[in-house]
Order: structure tokens, then C-alpha cells, then sequence
């Protein structure tokens, strides 16, 4: 049993970002061109598909996500399992606020009604250089 679970967990994609629901994401999919014209190797091409996520659910290798985005006054809902080796790599673009799980009550929506609140990122670096400078003369002061 030990064997499957890690023949199963070596199927796993390590590099890709941390995501959820509400946040807009640009997914890079590899499309085969069309094998039978050309002799040799198919041609595959990059893909890139941006939209917001409405749906993230299941465990392992079975973990989906869908995402949606209005394309020429159309809404297209594409859902891709995660760990697909279709799946070249995917971008975060924008991280969203929701309070929901499913972000169903988007299809409906119109306009700024089908807006989601971006959630503001705090920067957390710190330029080195000068704390190194503050930190002595700290040290200056209290001697």
C-alpha cells in the first residue's frame, strides 16, 4: 500500500503557487497542433487562459479548480485538475477577498456587480542597509 501512495504522490507538481477561490489566475496549457499534417513530432504550443477562480475542491491527484472569465460578452468556465501535465505553469495576478467557497452567484452577475474586492498585500522586505545603520546607533545611544 505504501508503494501506491508514493507512486502517487511522486505524480505530484511541486511548483506551483499558492491560490484560491476569488483570486484571478493565468493558466498556461499546452495545446497540441493537429499531429497528422506534420511528420514527426507534434507541435505544441502554449496556451494562456485568465480568469477568476470559482471552484476549488478535491483531495490528491484528484484536486480541480475552475476558472472563469467573459470573453466577447460570453462567460467560459474552463476546469483543469491540478496536477495535469497539461498544465505548464500558473500565475497568480491578483489575490481576491470572497466569503464563499463556490463563486457560482458570478454567472449572474453583470458588470461591477461581478467584481471581486483585491486584497491589499502588505510588503514585508526590509532594506537591510538601513537597519543595520538604526540598530547602531541605537547601540551608540545607549552607551
Amino acid at each position: 500500500m505504501e508503494k501506491i501512495v508514493e507512486l502517487v504522490e511522486s505524480e505530484f507538481k511541486r511548483n506551483l503557487p499558492a491560490f484560491r477561490v476569488g483570486d484571478t489566475l493565468k493558466v498556461w496549457v499546452k495545446i497540441v497542433e493537429s499531429p497528422l499534417e506534420k511528420a514527426g513530432e507534434p507541435v505544441v504550443r502554449l496556451q494562456p487562459f485568465e480568469g477568476i477562480v470559482i471552484r476549488y475542491r478535491g483531495e490528491g491527484l484528484s484536486k480541480t479548480f475552475t476558472v472563469r472569465k467573459v470573453s466577447f460578452g460570453i462567460g467560459v468556465e474552463r476546469t483543469y485538475p491540478l496536477h495535469s501535465p497539461r498544465i505548464e505553469k500558473i500565475e497568480v495576478i491578483r489575490s481576491g477577498r470572497v466569503r464563499r467557497a463556490r463563486l457560482y452567484y458570478l454567472r449572474k452577475a453583470i458588470g461591477r456587480a461581478a467584481r471581486i474586492e483585491s486584497e491589499m498585500v502588505e510588503e514585508t522586505t526590509v532594506d537591510e542597509q538601513s537597519s543595520v545603520t538604526e540598530e547602531g546607533e541605537k547601540g551608540k545611544q545607549s552607551s
